[in-house]
């Protein structure tokens, strides 16, 4: 099936210091706002939109990024992607992510808001370099349904690959079915409702650096439960159960401020819409 409710490609490469946009383009519901540069780091912010305002039955969206050596870009959302019912065929994205090596790409989009009867797959694929480094996050929050249950949505699928060199060094697959599994137990929700997840992948990655990550969001007060692992490749995993959005955005800002100042040198600006 080619047929795509929204394709947006995006290239980008560095000039005299500054990562700009060698190729961009869009068609249907996905769009790209025009760069923004918060600071004199030459990195650049792209805000990706969909002006259709959520995600409907058997949407189909298809986004493929690519950062030239030493193009340094940030990817966010302008708004929470909202996945309301689908009665008939899934909403479903996918996402292809090239770096070569000395690129640093982070994609930062707002949460997943699963509706009632929602059902949705997203794929990520990233191909990376030896030297190029990744960040991304997602937070997956259940939407408001008239019943008033927690877990309204029928499926959310999450999948993310991650190739270095060539070899699969990473491989995610998140499934919650509530009909079907029981998502307030153990080894899936354990009681609380919003779902965040941090991986990054740098050569730059050692214990210092996760020590203090874990140190930072030992500091928050609010309960909630964290894990962080070392990945199979120079990088870590953060998975957070939480029950609010905001905490969960608290810490993955701070981990990302350490992280940012630590690999890039340069503090990052707040992509608050808001």
């Amino acid at each position: 099936m080619t047929d795509w409710t929204g394709v947006l490609s995006l290239d980008l490469e560095e000039r005299k210091g500054k990562t700009v946009a060698k190729n961009v383009y869009f068609q249907g519901a996905l769009k790209v706002m025009r760069p923004i540069y918060h600071d004199n780091s030459g990195q650049v912010c792209y805000y990706l939109l969909n002006p259709g305002g959520g995600y409907l039955d058997g949407d189909r969206y298809k986004m493929e990024i690519s950062a030239n050596e030493g193009a340094m870009v940030t990817l966010t959302t302008q708004s929470a992607t909202k996945v309301y019912k689908t009665p008939k065929s899934l909403a479903y994205q996918e996402t292809t992510i090239s770096l070569k090596k000395g690129s640093y790409l982070e994609y930062l989009p707002d949460p997943l808001i699963a509706y009632e009867n929602a059902r949705y797959k997203q794929k990520n694929v990233i191909h990376m370099e030896n030297g190029a480094t990744f960040l991304y996050t997602d937070i997956l929050t259940p939407g408001w349904s008239p019943s008033g249950g927690k877990f309204s949505y029928d499926t959310i699928q999450l999948v993310t690959e991650i190739y270095l060199d060539g070899k699969l060094g990473m491989f995610d697959h998140i499934k919650l079915t509530p009909n079907n599994q029981n998502l307030s137990g153990l080894g899936f929700m354990e009681g609380y409702t919003h779902l965040g997840s941090m991986v990054a992948v740098s050569e730059k990655t050692d214990n210092a650096l996760l020590d203090e990550l874990y140190e930072t969001i030992q500091m928050e007060e609010v309960d909630f439960k964290i894990g962080i692992s070392r990945l199979a490749i120079p990088g870590f995993s953060i998975r957070i159960l939480a029950n609010s959005t905001q905490l969960i955005e608290r810490i993955f800002n701070n981990c990302h401020k350490i992280i940012s100042e630590k690999w890039t040198n340069h503090t990052p600006s707040s992509l608050r819409k808001y």
